[in-house]
């Protein structure tokens, strides 16, 4: 495995492990703003899975320079 594979590999197993961990904590996150009101809640869940695939997008960006 050359530098440049271990190195994305790492990232995506860091960022995984990132939102792996969010994803464990969603729920109760969920009903606990769905206390004061069920369309942040949803809000909440719609945010959870837009980061997702913002930071695999930017990542991506990333790596193809296109900054």
């Amino acid at each position: 495995m050359d530098p440049r594979t271990r190195n994305s590999a790492i990232a995506a197993l860091v960022i995984l492990l990132g939102f792996g961990i969010a994803a464990f904590f969603l729920p109760k996150v969920m009903i606990y703003v769905g206390e004061r009101s069920p369309v942040a809640a949803g809000g909440v869940a719609i945010l959870f899975v837009l980061a997702f695939f913002l930071v695999f997008w930017l990542r991506a960006r990333s790596l193809r320079g296109d900054r």
